[in-house]
Order: structure tokens, then sequence, then C-alpha cells
């Protein structure tokens, strides 16, 4: 059973485990294509790409879950869901940068006040 989270990772396929390029996978070409669950298709990095574009609210969003999850070492409750929401719209306002959402999720409530 191939889980939703997978489908997402088929867009990376031509990437060894060291991150060169690769066609192949021994003798078996990579297919690098792949089916969102919302149906959005895409067949390689670049085209994974322009799909995420397509909705970078959400990207942000599921991107600053899955942080937010590692940082606390916890999996998110529904109260951490406005702080996910909050997140998202202030790295949205300073263009989506990386350091930016690790500043944010450091200085979140839920991280603070962590045990």
């Amino acid at each position: 059973m191939i889980l939703a989270s997978d489908k997402l990772g088929f867009g990376f396929e031509n990437f060894n485990a060291i991150g060169q390029w690769r066609t192949q996978d021994g003798k078996f070409p990579i297919d690098a294509s792949g089916t969102l669950p919302d149906g959005r298709a895409f067949n390689g990095p670049a085209e994974l790409q322009a799909v995420l574009r397509q909705d970078q609210t959400s990207f942000a969003e599921c991107v600053t879950d899955k942080l937010l999850t590692y940082a606390l070492g916890r999996g998110l409750e529904r109260y951490d869901k406005r702080t996910v929401r909050d997140i998202a719209k202030r790295i949205e306002a300073k263009d989506y940068r990386f350091s930016n959402l690790v500043i944010e999720i450091v200085n979140s409530l839920p991280f603070q006040m962590r045990r």
C-alpha cells in the first residue's frame, strides 16, 4: 500500500541517496511520476515544483506542521493548528524563507512551553 505522503516522494526518485541524478535504478528506468491526493499529477521534480507552487499557502502549512512536529517531539494536537496557520502566514510575508520558518517555530508558544 502506498501512502499519500509517499506519492510526493516519487517526484524526487531521479535523485539517489547522495543527491546525484539518475535515470535508472539498477536495470530499471526511474518512474518519477505521481498524483497527489487532490488529483494533481506530476512527472519529475520540475513538474512537482510547479504543482506545489500553485498553492504555496497549503505547502507552507504542511512544512510548518511537519517541522513543528519534529521540533516538539510529539504529534500536533487540535490546539496546535492555529499556531501552524499563524506561522505559515508570517513566513508568507517573509517570502517563505526556511530560516524564517525555523525562527518562527523556535519563538512559538508550543515550542517555548515544551518540556
